[in-house]
């Protein structure tokens, strides 16, 4: 098939190097000139395993095409796949100017019979209000031309996006017409050989489903920290009481471990755009907001027990971070617990000294610039231990999981480490006289 992607953000850039692969003529479309010619190149925006691969080899085939010029990708294909950002606003909905935009330029450039299908994480009613503005264009344009919509949303996890996306647990299609349906289980054939793994449904109920994956996934991790809070003041030990629980087939292992925060790019921003979704229908829901309230009080945990260890001020005190990223795997650090606790640390005077496998970068660009003079940025892991006061842990990247104990205590000012995904063994570290702070144990 051949098919157009607006968008060359992750999810876009990710869609469309995947569908090439299994041998459909994919156009990719942005207006950012520079990101295109990047591209061309096999300069990727972001970074994910794999992925740069995957677009070199799509490319030398000529089965995968970046492109500014909608029209030429419009006239060479009749499924056009929405990709854009839906960031969150001010009040926390969701920002639908992409959306818009993309809708228009694809009513202003289709010369035939096409279908729409919204891949982006949009609110309830999206796929509705996109076809009326097509269609409204359309009409003023004087074109015969009919547009048909879906809901296809994206369940990619950043850093195994290739796999999943290559290998989906489901794919959730929303529609209206049984010839949509069958259109795009067509196109998704080929990922799904072993196993039947379609979820028809309506393009609302498409739309809703995405941002409850996301909200229920959220929920847990918030749940456990509050575990995880409790078994701090009262002497209990939240790995046991993960293990206890994980075991209930019921529940499972997923997202019950306890940490210092969610962050990224869909987690935060899909749990507020579904309470403005509650609340704009008139529905108050207080689990969701309190799963927000839990996260944003866990990122300072760290920054919590820190103080209680160093006093609240850290003037003369230099600390070692291990992780920008919001998660292993990616080089995303959009609302990621990084953030906060360098900015609470420097504000009470420390110095950080940092380092991350990918996110370094982006997490200099995006961190307030007032904070910069007070960090410094390493390029490997060992760099930034020597005479540092403490370490703290804040992304479990494979390379942090069994580090050089013997050097840091030869090399750190004091013995002192805060893990905030705990995956260090107390035990073993207190053989070796290090102070060991952790989340919930």
């Amino acid at each position: 098939m051949n098919i157009t992607v607006i968008g060359t953000g992750y999810v876009g850039l990710v869609t469309g190097a995947c569908f090439s692969k299994m041998g459909n003529k994919v156009y990719c479309v942005d207006i950012v000139e520079e990101k295109i010619e990047g591209l061309k190149n096999n300069i990727l925006p972001i970074f994910e395993p794999h992925l740069g691969s995957l677009v070199k080899s799509s490319q030398e085939r000529g089965d995968l095409i970046f492109t500014t010029d909608i029209k030429e990708a419009l006239d060479d294909t009749n499924i056009i796949f929405i990709a854009v950002g839906t960031p969150m606003a001010e009040d926390g909905s969701a920002n639908l100017d992409y959306i818009f935009s993309a809708a228009s330029d694809i009513a202003n450039n289709i010369t035939k019979d096409s279908l729409v299908v919204i891949k982006s994480t949009v609110p309830v009613g999206t796929g509705e209000k996109v076809k009326e503005h097509i269609n409204n264009i359309l009409k003023e344009n004087n074109s015969q031309v009919k547009i048909s919509m879906a809901s296809n949303p994206e369940f990619l996890k950043e850093g195994h996006a290739i796999e999943d996306c290559l290998h989906p647990d489901r794919v959730v299609i929303g529609a209206e017409e049984k010839e949509v349906f069958e259109t795009l289980k067509d196109l998704y054939s080929q990922f799904v050989l072993n196993h039947d793994r379609f979820v028809l449904m309506d393009i609302k109920s498409s739309e809703m489903t995405k941002y409850v994956a996301n909200a229920m996934l959220a929920t847990k991790i918030s749940f456990m920290n509050e575990i995880a809070n409790i078994c701090e003041v009262t002497g209990a030990d939240v790995q046991n009481v993960r293990r206890g629980i994980g075991s209930d087939k019921r529940i499972g292992y997923d997202f019950i471990y306890a940490g210092c925060g969610y962050g990224g790019s869909c987690f935060p921003k899909d749990v507020q755009a579904l309470i403005s979704t509650a609340q704009s229908n008139g529905y108050e829901p207080k689990i969701l907001a309190n799963v927000e309230l839990v996260n944003k009080n866990q990122k300072m945990v760290l920054v919590n027990k820190v103080v209680d260890r160093f006093g609240e001020d850290l003037t003369g005190l230099t600390f070692a971070v291990w992780g920008l990223a919001f998660k292993p795997g990616t080089d995303d650090v959009r609302e990621a617990t990084s953030l906060v606790v360098i900015s609470e640390l420097i504000k009470r005077g420390a110095k950080i000294k940092a380092y991350d496998p990918q996110a370094t970068e982006e997490f200099i660009r995006t961190i307030d610039d007032e904070y910069l003079d007070s960090i410094e940025f390493a390029k490997g892991r060992y760099e930034i231990i020597e005479g540092s006061d403490a370490l703290i842990l804040i992304t479990e990247w494979k390379e942090f999981r069994n580090p050089d104990f013997d050097y840091f205590a030869e090399t750190m000012n004091q013995k002192v480490i805060f893990d905030g995904r705990n995956i260090y063994y107390k035990k073993i570290l207190n053989n070796k006289g290090f102070e060991l702070y952790q989340i919930g144990c």
